[in-house]
């Protein structure tokens, strides 16, 4: 399958739990509220020490630019994470580094406290990857995930990541150091499982 990926068009994807779809300005609060987390900015080595994470606030104005930008890019696709029970967004889902040439791209995700626990971070990803390997003709996925978020990983070893290597020390935190795990996904070995 030699097809160009089509960032531009954005898609609504289901589950029983998740629904995924382009970003809204209603959004915009339970986006600020996640990023104001101090654990999403910890996990996410957004910050190098707990008291970094806990006193830094997101810019309201650069976060609406953002977001409300999100669904004018051509070359990743930023999805809203939202729960099916409540209706509201919890997070983001995000395909980008775009690498045309050898079909491939990051992904990563962010879930606020809202969300967690429920089952909605794995069925993002496993939405996330279908639609990478289905409708986009991906052949590789890829994300890196630091060991100090073992939550995360879990998510991931389900969804059909495997671990490549591990980037010693790659992140600063506190007093220490926090190495982070490579994986990826590749379109040979992915397989489509209900979600």
């Amino acid at each position: 399958m030699d097809q160009v990926p089509d960032f531009s068009r954005k898609p609504t994807l289901h589950s029983a739990r998740v629904v995924l779809r382009p970003f809204r300005a209603a959004d915009l609060p339970a986006m600020t509220e996640a990023l104001s987390d101090p654990d999403v900015g910890r996990l996410t080595g957004s910050y190098n020490s707990t008291a970094e994470a806990e006193a830094s606030a997101p810019d309201a104005a650069k976060l609406r630019e953002w977001y409300l930008s999100r669904n004018d890019q051509t070359d990743r696709l930023d999805l809203a994470v939202v729960s099916r029970r409540t209706g509201q967004c919890v997070g983001e889902a995000v395909l980008n580094d775009w690498d045309r040439r050898n079909r491939s791209c990051n992904f990563r995700i962010l879930i606020g406290r809202a969300g967690r626990d429920q089952g909605l971070g794995t069925d993002a990803t496993r939405l996330m990857l279908r639609h990478a390997f289905t409708v986009l003709g991906l052949n590789r996925v890829s994300l890196e995930v630091y060991d100090f978020n073992p939550r995360a990983r879990r998510v991931y070893d389900k969804a059909g990541f495997v671990a490549e290597g591990v980037l010693r020390q790659a992140l600063r935190f506190d007093d220490g150091w926090v190495d982070a795990t490579l994986m990826a996904a590749l379109a040979s070995e992915w397989r489509d499982e209900p979600i």
